[in-house]
């Protein structure tokens, strides 16, 4: 077997494009067919039927990496398979592959939720404690957010409470 044998039969990663808004379909038809698959995707906060879900969305709306080698692999049925459109190639030659590196380091740092898990969404009577600002670390009632960045806090200031207006990422659930 010559060295060039051992670099095609060599498993290697390559970018399959899927249609629009189907990638997580893509993903299941292609695991159901035994593909090794990397689809990396972002939790996010999502307003929907009027509150924030952590909702997951992909990295690459359009993209997904796939695993195979250029000997045994069976490349046919991808093209086929619910909500892909095609294998991503450059001129009309073969799919060029993508650096394991960059996989790898698209696993390392992928990323769920944000590290601190800070809900932005909070209800009204809950404590919350402001994170920034001049008033920070003092705790406050939650009164109501206005629209998606802004929220209303009643702070204990001279004897009653005060209502600030302040950034909902400036509060965090008070321990």
């Amino acid at each position: 077997m010559s060295l060039t044998d051992k670099v095609a039969a060599e498993p290697r990663w390559y970018v399959i494009q899927c249609k629009g808004g189907e990638s997580f379909r893509a993903v299941e038809h292609l695991a159901n067919q035994g593909y090794e698959l990397f689809h990396p995707v972002l939790e996010v906060q999502k307003k929907r039927r009027g509150r924030l879900e952590w909702v997951q969305e992909p990295l690459f709306p359009y993209y997904l990496f796939l695993r195979l080698d250029q000997v045994e692999s069976n490349w046919r049925p991808i093209r086929s398979t619910r909500g892909v459109l095609k294998i991503v190639t450059f001129g009309k030659s073969m799919p060029v592959p993508v650096s394991d590196d960059f996989i790898a380091l698209l696993r390392e740092h992928g990323s769920t939720r944000p590290e601190d898990e800070r809900q932005l969404y909070f209800r009204a009577g809950e404590t919350v404690e402001i994170s920034e600002g001049p008033f920070k670390d003092l705790q406050a009632i939650f009164e109501s957010h206005k629209g998606e960045e802004r929220a209303i806090v009643l702070l204990n200031m001279l004897h009653r409470q005060q209502r600030l207006e302040m950034p909902v990422t400036a509060l965090k659930r008070s321990d």
